[in-house]
């Protein structure tokens, strides 16, 4: 008797092997027909695969996340079925799904596929959808996994770092593949593809390696929803913070800066400005004491904190003095600066915790092709902190910390997130520094007050810092990807490592334990999503120009300066279209610009001491005193 365990811990009892797809049917017919992939004691298998023993398992759906990343997985199959049958001396790579769709690297040799080569592949793909043909996945020694790719020199590097009795493939119709396997039970549930495009990928991210076309795609169980996400797409098209960036005048980048490094643009930069403003007042308040550090640092110094060993040769080379033996490095990180000045002082207990906050820019090399936007840089700006407590303050402190991001993303409409509690990995260590025991009291701690404060929570194996795990809060863009904005960390090994203390009651030296945070993750990508969450329709208070004054002629120019400068002794920031157009013209450029007041001076208002107001998306608002304006305006722009 074979006992399976269901999600809701209910138990079924089956009579000898069983499979997935019998526990579905003992369930109801329904819930067989649509589930296409299923999760057993941990690991994601196909609906057939046999289950011998006591097992937990999930059923999959369409409607789940693994049961999406099944049927774009299989998609790649079919999709790299479909290069081959039009270019059958192209050498495949591999074929992951990713969270929105699929990918697959291939190496077309003297051939190259472009955008007008989409259609017909899209075409044979479902053309070989439709014959229902099964996945079948088998294992296969390795000495017949390298005969077989003997011609494929990528496959053959995959098989090399294989053991023999791990290696499977997966066949479906007339095409079969290197595959650990996962798929759905046969390709006539694919019903509707898209090529979304193709760009360059070097082979396993390395740019010494050689440069791959890398397809992405995307397919749906139906027509309805690849046509709904289209429409999706192109909405996003609109809302890309490329686009905006350029168009409102936030940020621009410059090849003779270099790739990866943004310029901040006058209105950008105001922005940036309110952002720090609004969390510096915010840290204030929960007693955060403010640090500075260089953009640089000794190379001894990430030596010692281990980011030299774990990211020191994939990062930018350090840098030479005239001194012989001399080097420094860009500042990779703010924590071990934060460490130091820590330790400019001795504390005692009852001087914990400590709160160093800055907005300290870090640099990082990122491979050109993922560079992307503000969302991906080589130079960026954390609103970085770093809390040193007692072990008995770690929990409260951790809180206050929840509490803080919950509060940023509050105020600025982040509300489609979820928190994700990235661990290590527990099947390879070495990735990380730190004892067992100081991991397990730091996860420990991160699941503790993420329960405690009621967030929703995912957790992700093998996403922690080398130094220790992480509560990331993963928020979703116009386009429904998730990106990691907020993280909280806890960190027993930092201290450690630079042999931070203070004096207990006891008098005796004790090892404070570390808290990185950063609510808003980088300025970077924080901004990126928000103009593409707004549309750059940015919330009253954060807006660069809040106000734009339109006198109807020259003769009012004086005294749009003059309300100018009263509404900036008020804190409204904004500006004078002075331009010889006509009203109309420069009311519509101002709707295009974003701008939420549009404030008309003319005869009447210089006469009265008033303004004639009008709000973007409300219309005109009548006329008001300059002080009634303000009155109003701090109303409407309250967090």
């Amino acid at each position: 008797m074979i006992k399976i365990t269901l999600p809701d811990n209910s138990v079924k009892e089956f009579e000898g092997e069983v499979t997935p797809l019998d526990v579905a049917k003992s369930i109801s017919e329904g819930l067989a027909r649509n589930t296409i992939s299923a999760v057993v004691n941990g690991k994601q298998v196909e609906t057939t695969t046999p289950i011998t023993t006591d097992s937990t398992v999930q059923l999959l759906t369409w409607n789940d996340d693994l049961g999406k990343k099944a049927f774009w997985h299989s998609s790649a199959h079919l999709l790299a079925q479909a290069i081959l049958e039009f270019y059958p001396d192209a050498k495949l790579t591999i074929g992951p799904a990713i969270e929105s769709g699929f990918y697959y690297d291939v190496d077309f040799g003297d051939e190259s596929l472009s955008e007008k080569d989409f259609e017909k592949i899209e075409k044979k793909v479902l053309e070989n959808a439709k014959k229902g043909s099964t996945f079948s996945l088998y294992p296969v020694s390795k000495e017949e996994a390298l005969k077989t790719y003997a011609d494929n020199p990528y496959k053959v590097e995959l098989i090399s770092n294989l053991n023999d009795g791990e290696i499977t493939f997966v066949t479906h119709d007339n095409f079969t593949d290197l595959c650990r396997g996962g798929h759905i039970p046969n390709t006539g549930i694919v019903k509707a593809v898209k090529i979304l495009n193709a760009a360059g990928a070097y082979w396993r991210g390395n740019e010494k390696n050689p440069q791959l076309t890398r397809v992405y795609g995307i397919s749906f169980p139906k027509q309805k929803e690849l046509s709904e996400y289209l429409e999706k797409l192109e909405e996003a098209k609109r809302r890309d913070h490329r686009k905006l960036g350029k168009e409102l005048g936030i940020f621009a980048f410059s090849e003779k800066v270099g790739a990866g490094l943004p310029l901040w643009l006058p209105k950008g930069t105001a922005l940036r400005r309110k952002l720090e403003n609004f969390l510096s007042e915010a840290q204030k308040k929960g007693g955060y004491e403010f640090v500075m550090s260089p953009h640089i640092g000794s190379k001894e110094l990430y030596v010692t904190s281990g980011h030299w060993d774990k990211y020191g040769a994939d990062s930018f080379q350090p840098i030479k003095t005239p001194n012989e033996g001399e080097e420094f490095l860009l500042k990779p990180m703010n924590c071990p600066h934060h460490c130091e000045i820590y330790k400019t002082s001795q504390w005692s207990y009852r001087d914990l915790p400590k709160r160093y906050a800055e907005f300290g820019t870090v640099y990082r090399y990122e491979q050109s092709g993922e560079l992307h936007g503000l969302t991906r840089v080589r130079g960026f700006t954390q609103d970085d902190a770093h809390l040193f407590c007692t072990p008995d303050q770690l929990l409260e402190e951790f809180e206050k910390v929840i509490d803080l991001t919950l509060y940023v993303f509050k105020s600025l409409g982040f509300e489609d997130f979820v928190t994700q509690v990235s661990l290590r990995d527990p099947e390879n260590r070495e990735k990380y520094i730190g004892s067992d025991e100081n991991w397990e009291k730091a996860e420990s701690a991160i699941i503790s007050a993420a329960e405690k404060k009621g967030l929703k929570t995912i957790v992700e194996y093998g996403e922690a810092a080398f130094y220790g795990p992480k509560l990331d809060f993963m928020v979703k863009d116009a386009l429904g990807r998730k990106w990691q904005l907020g993280t909280i960390q806890v960190d027993y090994n930092l201290p450690e490592r630079f042999d931070l203390h203070y004096i207990g009651n006891d008098n005796e030296k004790h090892r404070p334990v570390m808290i990185h945070r950063a609510p808003f993750g980088s300025m970077e990508r924080f901004i990126a999503i928000l103009l593409e969450n707004t549309a750059g329709d940015f919330p009253l208070w954060l807006s660069p120009d809040q106000f734009i004054i339109l006198p109807i002629s020259e003769k009012y120019v004086d005294y749009a300066k003059k309300v100018s400068q009263f509404l900036e002794n008020h804190d409204i920031s904004g500006l004078i279209d002075d331009r010889n157009e006509k009203t109309g013209k420069k009311i519509r450029d101002a709707e295009l610009k974003k701008i939420p007041f549009m404030l008309v001076v003319g005869e009447n208002e210089a006469n009265e001491g008033t303004i004639s107001v009008r709000r973007r998306g409300e219309g005109d608002l009548g006329a008001m005193s300059m002080e009634d304006f303000v009155s109003y305006f701090k109303k409407e722009a309250a967090i």
